[in-house]
């Protein structure tokens, strides 16, 4: 069992930048991928950026290739997602997810509960 929690949200300007991160607990935290995925009002939950248990492999969303960076360290068991030049369209609740490497909700067993990121235009 792995538990998730995000932290880091709030509310930026836009341009500005926020880094989420992402606590987790669980023995076998290590072996899983860990993705990013955002939800907005009214519409489903998308894909983000994922990244692989070892950090090897990144993949990211292209409307935010260039402007956000995943990155974990599983040493401290904790996983990262730095965001710059935020946009309004970047507004949603941000969830931390463990499981497959994938783009898909279903490819990932755990999630957070989520943390709020608004941008002000």
């Amino acid at each position: 069992q792995v538990q998730l929690v995000e932290s880091g949200g709030g509310l930026v300007q836009a341009g500005g930048s926020l880094r989420l991160s992402c606590a987790a607990s669980g023995r076998t935290f290590r072996s899983y991928a860990v993705g990013w995925f955002r939800q907005a009002p009214g519409k489903e939950r998308e894909f983000v950026a994922t990244i692989s248990w070892s950090g090897g492999v990144t993949t990211y969303e292209d409307s935010v290739k260039g402007r956000f960076t995943i990155s974990r360290d599983n040493t401290k068991n904790a996983i990262y997602l730095q965001m710059n030049s935020l946009k309004a369209e970047d507004t949603a609740v941000y969830y931390c997810a463990a499981g497959s490497l994938g783009s898909r909700p279903y490819h990932y067993d755990f999630w957070g509960q989520g943390t709020q990121v608004t941008v002000s235009s």
